[in-house]
């Protein structure tokens, strides 16, 4: 347990907290300290037990016991996933032929978790003959998947079982051979293609593909027609697809376009061409159509939508008479649908201020049906079918909440609010009406900011649970998604990564000057990258802030970024930077590291969640950050630090089970405001 020397070509820092990492998880030591974390966690929180059942008990009340997914069709059949009542876990189901058909379980996954402290079911992938189910589970939570395979007609598992892999699935055509991506031990990076033949050994499995370079993940899928199996490699700056007739029985891959720098593309095939999604020339994103066999030269590319200043493409999905766009505008996403023939394209409608519309499943390209679903902070998700030829709009399920919810009750809006550095920074608002705004409300705000992944200002029928008594609830679309475009994440990334924490803070400023909150009742709450981004507003504004819950939080980014042995660091170099290979780089991440930049002055409440399976932010990440926290804050304010020794980087498994940890952190967050007093006189539901 002594200081160990962090070293590196640009600087060495002591760190007296590096026991703490054990990469085998068994260590006594380090075992014995999370658990007295949670012991501590326990103790504090024990006041508040009853009114934490309470509210757990609340939470799930607006469950429906028993629900079921939307059907859709594929290969001919319908599939779906429904809940019985009181299990943890989905069933996966189809009815052949037609809707009247009885119903054929595929998996039932709380059967199979039986026993198992967490449980998840990653891909599954139905056979095209329609026979056999492959599905990926992880029972660790460690995203370290075994794929089996199972016979539809006798319900029988085949000996086949392959472990560590991603949970990507590919059948081919035969419906005797299935590709899957097996994990690097060590890094747990999917780096090679292998596959399959149903009945053998998977020692005798063939290596189709290796990735030489530890910055691209790889990922293989069935395209949507079936004719092809696509190889996608992709960095945070480079893509490169390679594709294979799913009949060859050889499974000779071609790469579609080389991987060149600053190039990402996508493409999926239409007849005789392929539609491609290319950033060339185009910071915001194009479409272009080429024939299959000249995919790579591009003066055979035609261009179909052409590139927008202010209108990010996100993806397409392809239908014989037209194209369906999901684009980014004035922060917000919208559909867009294109016909070929004729070049007329036209926005789907929304109906809120605020919102997000989604495409659906839609696994058939002679379908006139578009699959979307649409959701506000108010309005539940809703899936709708579109008429692509008629324009006529069927409403297919609003997913239910039960208690008596009503979207009526509530307002939602978006603000721009003007950051330090003169950018509009969008804030999706979700209240009651009868909420005062008088600047007496308590705030949650929330923010993630990375990867160029925008967050959706949809639906959670938790964050309930805090507006009816009384928060405002904000979503502060910070630099760094991709909300208002690429440049949006560019301007979030590398040595621009700042802007994401000074617009969160620019917005809780002016969220309070605008009289939306209470200055000494807000709160907020990140996870993983925004885990980081709660890091560092703790240690550069605690003023601003009554209580911070960090989850899964990515803390000790510079020690991370300078060990290539951890898993994903390699494939992060473009997004944070690589501190061991530029002084500037090191400089810039030494400077914000929430773990390296913790010092002696008062912090808000902090509750920090993680799970010891992590593979995405180890476990080691947060627990030195809490130990630094309280050998170095001078306040008095409640430290929390919740290990879940059975889950990773998702946290809990199951409908049920998930809800006891939302529902400490919202008791932490309600103690901390002063509003856990209706909970403390609450019946407790059997």
């Amino acid at each position: 347990m002594y200081p160990f020397e962090v070293t590196s070509p640009f600087g060495s820092r002591s760190d007296p907290y590096y026991w703490l990492r054990d990469d085998d998880r068994k260590d006594p030591a380090v075992l014995r300290h999370l658990e007295a974390e949670n012991i501590h966690c326990d103790a504090i929180l024990a006041p508040l037990a009853v009114a934490k059942a309470r509210l757990y008990e609340e939470l799930i009340s607006r469950l429906k016991p028993e629900d079921s997914s939307v059907p859709y069709r594929y290969l001919g059949a319908w599939y779906y996933t429904r809940f019985a009542a009181g299990h943890e876990y989905p069933l996966y189901a189809r009815r052949l032929a037609d809707w009247d058909a009885p119903e054929e379980i595929l998996l039932d996954a709380s059967i199979e978790a039986r026993g198992a402290d967490f449980y998840e079911v990653g891909q599954l992938a139905v056979s095209p003959d329609g026979q056999k189910l492959a599905y990926a589970e992880d029972r660790v939570g460690r995203r370290q998947y075994t794929l089996r395979l199972k016979a539809l007609s006798s319900d029988q598992l085949y000996p086949d079982t392959i472990q560590h892999v991603e949970s990507d699935i590919a059948w081919a055509s035969d419906s005797q051979t299935i590709l899957y991506i097996a994990k690097d031990p060590e890094t747990l990076l999917g780096c090679r293609l292998m596959s399959h033949r149903l009945g053998t050994d998977h020692t005798q499995d063939v290596l189709i593909y290796e990735e030489s370079d530890p910055s691209f993940y790889i990922y293989v899928e069935r395209s949507k027609s079936g004719r092809f199996i696509y190889l996608v490699l992709t960095s945070t700056m480079a893509t490169e697809v390679r594709y294979a007739l799913s009949a060859d029985p050889a499974l000779h891959f071609r790469v579609a376009i080389p991987r060149t720098r600053d190039h990402e593309y996508q493409l999926d095939d239409l007849a005789d061409r392929f539609v491609v999604r290319t950033n060339e020339g185009a910071e915001n994103f194009k479409i272009v159509t080429v024939p299959i066999e000249h995919v790579a030269d591009r003066t055979q590319w035609r261009e179909e939508i052409a590139h927008s200043d202010d209108t990010f493409i996100e993806e397409f999905e392809l239908f014989h008479g037209c194209m369906v766009l999901a684009e980014r505008h004035g922060g917000l996403s919208r559909l867009r649908v294109h016909r070929w023939l004729s070049g007329e394209s036209f926005l789907i409608a929304a109906q809120e201020p605020t919102y997000t519309m989604t495409i659906g499943v839609n696994e058939e390209h002679d379908s006139v049906w578009l699959r979307y679903g649409y959701a506000s902070p108010a309005t539940p998700r809703t899936t709708y079918d579109y008429n692509l030829e008629t324009g006529e709009r069927v409403f297919r399920k609003r997913e239910p909440v039960e208690g008596g919810f009503d979207s009526d009750q509530y307002h939602t809006e978006m603000l721009m609010v003007e950051s330090r550095d003169g950018a509009a920074i969008p804030v999706s608002l979700l209240y009651r009406r009868d909420t005062p705004l008088d600047g007496s409300a308590p705030l949650h705000l929330y923010a993630y900011g990375a990867y160029g992944l925008s967050q959706d200002p949809g639906f959670r029928s938790t964050i309930f649970s805090l507006v009816d008594r009384g928060f405002v609830y904000a979503i502060a679309h910070v630099r760094g998604g991709q909300e208002w475009g690429r440049r949006w994440y560019e301007q979030g990334r590398l040595l621009n990564k700042r802007n994401t924490f000074n617009d969160f803070i620019d917005v809780t400023r002016h969220l309070v000057a605008a009289r939306y909150a209470d200055s000494k009742r807000v709160c907020a709450t990140g996870g993983s990258a925004g885990g980081l981004l709660i890091g560092v507003v703790a240690n550069q504004a605690p003023e601003l802030y009554c209580a911070l819950v960090a989850q899964v939080p990515f803390v000790d980014i510079l020690t991370t970024m300078l060990d290539e042995s951890i898993p994903l660091t390699t494939n992060e170099y473009q997004e944070w930077g690589a501190p061991g290979a530029d002084a500037a780089t090191y400089a810039y991440l030494a400077s914000y590291s929430p773990y390296d930049n913790v010092r002696q002055q008062t912090y808000p409440a902090l509750y920090v969640a993680t799970g010891l399976h992590d593979s995405q932010v180890q476990y080691w990440e947060p627990a030195k950050w809490v130990a630094r926290l309280r050998a170095l804050k001078t306040d008095d304010r409640p430290l929390l630090f919740r290990t879940n020794m059975e889950a990773g980087h998702g946290g809990t498994s199951g409908r049920f089970k998930r809800y006891r940890d939302i529902a400490e952190e919202m008791i932490f967050l309600l103690d901390q405001v002063g509003l856990v007093g209706d909970l403390a006189n609450k019946e407790i539901e059997s």
